[in-house]
């Protein structure tokens, strides 16, 4: 069975084209957030005219999705998205069936089905990249949403009260501190140069450590899977990270830190959208 794979992201985006689980075809392009809807679609049109006919589509967005309705609710990074249908318009574009979840809920199935979180349940994926989003699979393979679509977004959770002011309005919230847009317009430097000094990334582990501790207080996941571009740094980040949380994790708590880059790299949300069309097959 073909399906398309889409991953639409705040700095860039990817479409690949599997043939049952195998990927044949992959592209990205750097996003242009002025464009909106209409230019991404036009950009997919572009790449995915020349694959020929398709079967399915999945999708992951970045940004908060209403998945009961499959409608975009709105991108905090980029303009133009606010309650958009977007699984309409690709249904038109692609003339084929097409399922939408946000990107953090989509990369937490390609980690779960395919990369790093193979194995574990309840797993907990954290999209550690221009913002920050989580995503919970738990032990039946199910993604847990919550009761309206918003379980997960970790990168909203207040760590440092009366901090600097957020995309989102409040001040203080996790992806504030530590995602790859305010790391780079706070310190001048992209956040992959920043993680070359380990001083740097001796205190950036202590704000990135909180966010974490409340994951494994609140899910007691049997992993954590941290993707996206921040990621990469390897284990000159994930070493740290862990001594850190280690500190940080309640004293009494028996909760397992068993934390993990991402496999799947920039694909994890492309395997995902792919489980996420098996799903809903």
């Amino acid at each position: 069975m073909t399906t398309l794979a889409i991953d639409i992201g705040g700095t860039k985006f990817s479409v690949a084209l599997f043939d049952d689980e195998r990927m044949t075809r992959r592209e990205s392009r750097v996003t242009n957030r002025p464009g909106g809807p209409d230019w991404m679609l036009d950009q997919i049109r572009s790449i995915v005219h020349p694959w020929g006919s398709l079967e399915r589509c999945g999708v992951g967005f970045g940004g908060p999705v209403e998945f009961q309705r499959q409608r975009v609710a709105l991108s905090t990074h980029v303009g133009g998205w606010r309650d958009f249908p977007l699984v309409e318009r690709l249904r038109e574009l692609l003339n084929a069936p097409v399922i939408m979840d946000n990107d953090a809920n989509v990369g937490a199935l390609g980690e779960a089905d395919y990369g790093a979180g193979r194995g574990a349940r309840p797993l907990f994926y954290i999209t550690l990249s221009t913002g920050i989003g989580g995503g919970i699979v738990l032990e039946d393979g199910t993604v847990f949403r919550g009761a309206d679509s918003w379980a997960g977004e970790i990168g909203h959770l207040t760590i440092r009260p009366g901090g600097p002011e957020c995309l989102c309005g409040a001040r203080g919230c996790f992806e504030r501190m530590c995602c790859g847009l305010w790391l780079e317009r706070d310190y001048g430097k992209p956040a992959h140069e920043l993680l070359r000094d380990p001083e740097f990334v001796d205190r950036y582990v202590v704000d990135l450590a909180m966010g974490l501790k409340a994951a494994v207080m609140l899910l007691n996941p049997a992993r954590i899977v941290i993707g996206g571009g921040i990621a990469k740094a390897g284990e000159a980040l994930f070493g740290p990270l862990r001594t850190e949380l280690r500190r940080q994790v309640t004293g009494w708590s028996r909760a397992r830190l068993d934390v993990l880059p991402a496999v799947l790299g920039d694909d994890s949300v492309l395997w995902g959208a792919l489980s996420l069309a098996n799903r809903s097959s």
